[in-house]
């Protein structure tokens, strides 16, 4: 497959998951385009390692990832519903309210948490694809992923009783 043929393809795909991720449009289209001029240069390479999506895929976690060492405060967008259509998006109108808080409430997880949530839900990934994709043991991943759903279980439990959301690591 020509880089051609696999950006026209894998464009929209990446740039929602990138979206949440960042949950910053903007950065999002930032995010995969950096990622994308990156891998015209090494297509050669990405397409001999066999899977060039999980590849891209990789260095658009990556690259979110490292935004964190390059600025210390982003300030989050929040996503609407028609920011997330894709094969894994809700369709009902019903379910819209719910996910806009639950994306809000993603929005405030630590990076590699978020990475993960997004990784296992969205994507659909098992605990080793995500560690290969985040570069960490499976037992890491799920490290990030019983603290990240810790945080957001105290979140909507606090949300939900009507008292305001409690910070990370606070407790109830």
């Amino acid at each position: 497959m020509e880089f051609e043929e696999f950006a026209a393809a894998r464009s929209p795909a990446l740039l929602r998951y990138a979206m949440l991720l960042s949950g910053n449009r903007e950065e999002a289209r930032d995010i995969v385009q950096e990622v994308l001029a990156r891998a015209m240069l090494k297509w050669p390479r990405i397409t001999s390692a066999g899977e060039p999506h999980a590849y891209v895929r990789r260095m658009v976690t990556n690259e979110f990832l490292s935004l964190l060492r390059r600025r210390r405060r982003l300030s989050f967008v929040p996503l609407e519903q028609r920011d997330l259509d894709g094969p894994h998006a809700p369709v009902t109108p019903a379910h819209q309210v719910a996910d806009d808080e639950l994306w809000h409430l993603l929005g405030t997880l630590p990076r590699q948490q978020r990475a993960v949530i997004v990784l296992r839900y969205y994507e659909g990934l098992s605990d080793q694809e995500i560690a290969d994709v985040l570069n960490c043991s499976p037992g890491t991943v799920r490290g990030y992923a019983s603290r990240a759903l810790a945080t957001l279980r105290i979140e909507l439990v606090d949300t939900s009783a009507g008292y305001p959301a409690i910070a990370h690591g606070g407790a109830l």
